[in-house]
């Protein structure tokens, strides 16, 4: 994939107009050269080639209504066919043409992972979960093969003997500029392996559901995993990290939701930088189609906002430290929901093996085990949860930090899982009440 426009209309195109994407580097006779003849010009006056493409696709022949009002049907993205990047000028010119209403070129979002820690020292690989009373909350569900848990990351290792049992087929959205010599491995062209190169997002999705054999169980192991991988694998001073193209993971969002999953876990974020919010489409996708989506906080230890985590709709899960209070480094803010644990978390790594990691990332998936374990106990008694009702749960089921409801840096307060649960189960045996409980 070349440099690319990210264009969002005020009005969609016909939808048999352009391709998408992904169907352009299956077929290149797909190729389109022009798009809208007052975009075109503007591309002409800066001497640039273009291919036209769709960003998303529909679910089904056409646009559904939840599709058209989240803006997904006018989106497309503008791929340069030479090499080079786009020119500020390029995009400002583009944002002064009326039928446009957002303009920006295609970004590379990174996000810094902590390294690998593999000595136990005084530590025990159980103390992340009892912290949230995992095995309490265990004796009312293990998960539900009915209820999805995507995992959108670096992948997962698909071979892992503590994640086999659980997976779904699913997709690598990975394709990073043609030429990008900072990125090793498998990072041009999307495929439907979604194999991890960095050993993050096999962590995090041990976490949800890892079986158990060498680690603790994960919080939903019962639960069925789509593995979306969004993130490539990048050296920088030394150290793997992820990074990804912001694009190509609203891809992986929409994929998701598309495929059926319940629950969505985003253990990733960006800043705003301008233009339109990161992800906000697919965002509010998600959000009409009632999935929930948990997202890591981040790593600065400061007050700041990440995307996707910073959305009123998604979960935003800070971390907290052995003792229970937040750790230093969890970005907060009043878009945090909770904290969980997140420092020397044990879980599967590359290469069939395990390790301790640290970080908001790693804090996230519990949230989202905890989102999957519920939905999985409410199917089992013939409910089915809604994701306002799951927020709910978590929100007075929280153990405080303060006397306050809600903690400017923990939310509000530390997952209490096994107490979820049993107000779940109270709830559902109470009837219908103002929040729609049976």
């Amino acid at each position: 994939m070349k440099d690319h426009v990210r264009i969002k209309l005020r009005q969609a195109l016909p939808v048999e107009q352009l391709p998408h994407w992904q169907a352009l580097l299956r077929d290149r006779r797909l190729e389109r050269e022009t798009f809208l003849p007052a975009i075109d010009r503007v591309f002409q006056l800066h001497q640039i080639p273009f291919l036209a493409t769709r960003e998303y696709q529909p679910a089904q022949n056409q646009w559904s209504s939840d599709e058209i009002a989240s803006g997904l049907d006018r989106v497309y993205r503008l791929v340069l066919t030479r090499t080079g990047h786009v020119p500020p000028a390029l995009i400002e010119d583009l944002k002064l043409v009326p039928v446009v209403e957002q303009a920006a070129a295609g970004n590379i979002g990174q996000m810094e992972l902590n390294p690998r820690s593999t000595a136990l020292s005084a530590r025990t690989n159980r103390g992340s979960r009892d912290a949230i009373y995992l095995d309490e909350a265990q004796a009312f569900s293990q998960g539900d093969s009915d209820i999805t848990v995507a995992v959108l990351d670096t992948g997962i290792e698909l071979e892992h003997p503590e994640l086999t049992h659980a997976l779904r087929g699913g997709y690598d959205f990975v394709n990073i500029l043609d030429g990008a010599t900072e990125f090793i491995g498998d990072y041009i062209g999307a495929d439907d392996v979604a194999d991890d190169e960095v050993g993050h997002g096999t962590h995090v999705a041990g976490i949800v559901v890892g079986k158990g054999n060498g680690m603790p169980r994960g919080v939903a192991p019962k639960c069925k995993l789509i593995p979306v991988r969004v993130l490539a694998a990048m050296e920088k001073d030394g150290r793997r990290m992820g990074a990804g193209l912001i694009e190509n993971i609203n891809a992986g969002v929409k994929y998701a939701v598309d495929q059926g999953a319940d629950v969505i876990n985003m253990s990733l974020g960006v800043r705003h930088e301008g233009g339109g919010l990161p992800h906000q489409e697919v965002i509010d996708y998600a959000r009409r189609k009632g999935v929930t989506i948990v997202a890591a906080s981040g790593n600065d230890g400061q007050q700041e906002m990440y995307y996707p985590g910073a959305f009123d709709s998604v979960i935003a899960v800070g971390a907290m430290n052995a003792e229970g209070n937040v750790a230093e480094f969890s970005t907060y803010g009043d878009q945090v929901s909770f904290i969980a644990p997140g420092v020397d978390v044990y879980s599967t790594y590359l290469d069939n093996d395990y390790a301790f990691s640290t970080g908001t990332s790693h804090a996230a998936p519990f949230v989202t085990g905890a989102v999957a374990l519920l939905k999985s106990y409410a199917r089992k008694q013939g409910h089915s949860l809604t994701d306002a009702q799951v927020k709910n749960v978590l929100k007075h089921t929280s153990d405080k930090i303060d006397s306050n409801f809600k903690h400017r840096k923990a939310g509000y307060g530390r997952l209490n899982l096994a107490d979820a649960m049993r107000y779940l189960e109270f709830k559902l045996s109470q009837g219908r009440d103002q929040h729609g409980y049976y």
